[in-house]
């Protein structure tokens, strides 16, 4: 059974910092490209960053670009989201997912798992 298990989030003022974490059980998973995605009040899920198989490739949204950083440790089948200089428009649920294909991709539709979220809220 196929597990993605996020942790991490948190109520941080604007400006502050925090590290997701994003544990995978039931899969090989250095076979999945891994992305979080995030889910605002009121709004459609939207893609955040993802990262290749072996971590040496990512992809930004131009919202988080410079303030976001993913990595991931295949040894610990964990993808991380280091979010720094937050703001209160970064606050949303976050989920990971993860997709097997090599194609990249901002559409939930391409990936096939998907972790149960974990809030962040960035107060003003």
């Amino acid at each position: 059974q196929v597990q993605l298990v996020e942790s991490g989030g948190g109520l941080v003022q604007a400006g502050g910092s925090l590290r997701l974490s994003c544990s995978a059980s039931g899969v090989t998973f250095s076979s999945y490209a891994m992305a979080w995605f995030r889910q605002a009040p009121g709004k459609e899920r939207e893609f955040v960053v993802r990262i290749n198989r072996s971590g040496t490739s990512t992809y930004y949204a131009d919202s988080v670009k410079g303030r976001f950083t993913i990595s991931r440790d295949n040894a610990k089948n964990t993808v991380y989201l280091q979010m720094n200089s937050l703001k209160p428009e970064d606050t949303a649920v976050y989920y990971c997912a993860a997709d097997r294909s090599v194609i990249t991709s901002v559409e939930r539709a391409a990936y096939e798992y998907w972790g149960q979220g974990t809030q962040v809220t960035v107060s003003s």
